[in-house]
């Protein structure tokens, strides 16, 4: 394991076994890289490099745009998803892969919640990531709908996997009650669109195993 601090970011990455083993960027909120990675080993997953990145400002790094909090106690977005994606093209990306014996056989990406919408977007606004993964995916997030059934991705995905938990659209909050229509919704558009898709149902709310649901995403990736 190698620890990588740039411009502020922490990339905690884990190299695979076999050289040029895919390798896969991980937007986390509290450094949860390496469970994520027993997870992802325990159900038997093919050999890859996992890249888990921190220390972000997550309601700006993860925001596509700026909109309204989620929630009244909550802090508002201010969309940087743009800029952060020019840190992990420009240096972030570069400086992990230089670590590495071989170049990997191909890049994605993977998120839980609001890092789950920035993996969507992320394939939208660059050309860096071949699959990705949005697990328990902030798509209520206003907008987002509308940005992929009207824009080109920026490089057409190999596959993309969604998935939430089966409680998670069942709240009285307006905005985030919306995220199983909007996810089904993307799904299905990217499926119309001849990508290799799916979308798997959890059991529970939000924050349900975590850590397992995204193996579980990762896993799916690398069997395509």
């Amino acid at each position: 394991m190698y620890t990588l601090h740039i411009k502020g970011k922490t990339i905690d990455l884990f190299p695979g076994e076999e050289a040029g083993a895919p390798i896969l960027y991980l937007n986390t909120f509290s450094h949860e890289g390496g469970k994520v990675l027993e997870a992802a080993r325990a159900a038997g997953c093919p050999a890859f490099t996992l890249a888990a990145i921190s220390d972000l400002d997550w309601n700006r790094d993860m925001a596509p745009w700026d909109s309204p909090p989620a929630f009244k106690s909550a802090a508002p977005f201010t969309g940087g998803a743009d800029e952060y994606l020019r840190l992990l093209a420009e240096e972030l990306v570069p400086a992990a892969e230089r670590k590495l014996s071989a170049a990997p056989r191909w890049r994605g990406i993977v998120g839980y919640s609001l890092a789950g919408l920035f993996a969507l977007y992320a394939v939208y606004r660059s050309e860096l990531f071949s699959r990705a993964g949005s697990i328990s995916g902030s798509l209520w997030f206003p907008g987002m709908t509308e940005l992929v059934m009207s824009r080109e991705p920026k490089r057409r995905p190999e596959c993309v996997y969604f998935s939430l938990g089966d409680r998670e659209s069942k709240t009285r909050n307006p905005v985030l009650r919306n995220v199983r229509r909007n996810t089904e919704e993307i799904q299905t558009f990217c499926r119309n669109r001849g990508i290799d898709t799916v979308f798997e149902e959890n059991p529970g709310g939000h924050h349900d195993r975590a850590a397992e649901r995204t193996a579980a995403g990762i896993v799916w990736l690398l069997r395509r």
